[in-house]
């Protein structure tokens, strides 16, 4: 029986360390020089392939959620133009401020393409809502790639994707191996949990606009040890719901993304919603953080992960340990020194 414990504890411990062999601290990294005569080949998640002549030292992001892998990566001082709306973005301002002044070349309604050109970038990355200029990139000979990190896995495969095209892949795996790490411990965690709250996310645009089963957001509750109550959506991301649906679902927490357009007086106020248990008991929170959104599909999106879970069950994740995580976070994947009021508290 002893050989046999013994031999349960070998196996266990080899699992664990296959899961996180590899994974080692950005510090401890030295990017990889781009070498001039390498030439990469990637398949874009459209299914597209796409060719680079070397790694990319000149890079156009059109999406937010790409411009902070790169940030994340190292690569804030080789794009020369970005997504609009910049100037909005605390994390550019503490961690990468030259990116307030670079050109602004679209957003998620379009791009500029002959402004894009006339950067003579090496390529262009745009998501998967833009894939319709996919054409006029590629008659300009402009390499073009196509993002859409809308749930996690699709998300690790962004990050990698960036980091190969930019030949920042030691960093991307750094990046992706704190992320698997820090997720296989909340899966530990919220195991054996036997209550599983049920939650409503309220979008940006107004409250009665929540997340479906085909976002990363609804993979974040799930992780954090919550039910998701807009689970059953499948049409699209955002959708807008009735007041009616909402009180069937009787959410018994409600969380509202911080780039809301309303406030959570507007929830906690409004007549037709004040029989359901989360109103009732006084729990309608905003996400936290000042620097940016934590309900993104970005690096960033495992501290909402983590805020979450302290939310939900407490008594498993202090805020403490949140707090410190955050702030080891910032410190290591984008080398800034965040405070409390930074992360929204």
């Amino acid at each position: 029986m002893k050989s046999k414990r013994i031999l349960s504890f070998f196996v266990v411990f080899v699992l664990i360390i296959s899961v996180f062999s590899g994974c080692t601290s950005k510090k401890q990294q030295s990017p990889a020089p781009a070498s001039s005569s390498t030439e990469i080949t990637i398949t874009d998640q459209i299914g597209r392939t796409v060719t680079l002549e070397k790694p990319a030292e000149k890079i156009v992001s059109c999406y937010y959620i790409s411009t902070a892998a790169l940030i994340a990566l190292g690569m804030e001082n080789n794009l020369v133009g970005i997504e609009a709306k910049a100037d909005t973005r605390e994390l550019y301002r503490l961690a990468a401020p030259n990116l307030l002044d670079l050109p602004a070349i679209g957003s998620g309604k379009g791009v500029n393409i002959e402004e894009i050109a006339s950067l003579n970038p090496d390529v262009v990355i745009i998501p998967q809502k833009l894939q319709d200029s996919v054409t006029s990139f590629e008659s300009l000979g402009i390499p073009v790639v196509v993002v859409d990190p809308e749930t996690m896995d699709n998300f690790k495969e962004c990050v990698s994707i960036l980091g190969t095209i930019t030949g920042t892949t030691e960093k991307s795996t750094a990046l992706l191996c704190y992320y698997d790490e820090k997720m296989a411990e909340t899966r530990e965690k919220t195991a054996s949990i036997s209550t599983r709250p049920n939650v409503y996310l309220s979008g940006g645009s107004e409250f009665l606009s929540t997340c479906t089963s085909k976002m990363y957001q609804n993979e974040l509750i799930q992780m954090a040890g919550g039910t998701n109550v807009s689970s059953g959506l499948t049409n699209g991301y955002w959708q807008q719901i009735s007041a009616e649906q909402l009180n069937v679902w009787a959410p018994e927490y409600i969380f509202a993304v911080s780039y809301k357009d309303y406030s959570l007086d507007d929830i906690k106020n409004n007549s037709t919603l004040s029989e359901i248990p989360a109103i009732k008991n006084g729990n309608v929170y905003s996400f936290p953080s000042n620097i940016e959104p934590w309900d993104y599909p970005t690096p960033s999106s495992v501290l909402g992960v983590l805020y979450l879970t302290h939310m939900l069950h407490p008594e498993i994740y202090s805020q403490e340990d949140y707090l410190k995580e955050a702030t080891d976070f910032y410190k290591e994947f984008f080398d800034i020194t965040v405070t409390n009021t930074d992360l929204g508290l």
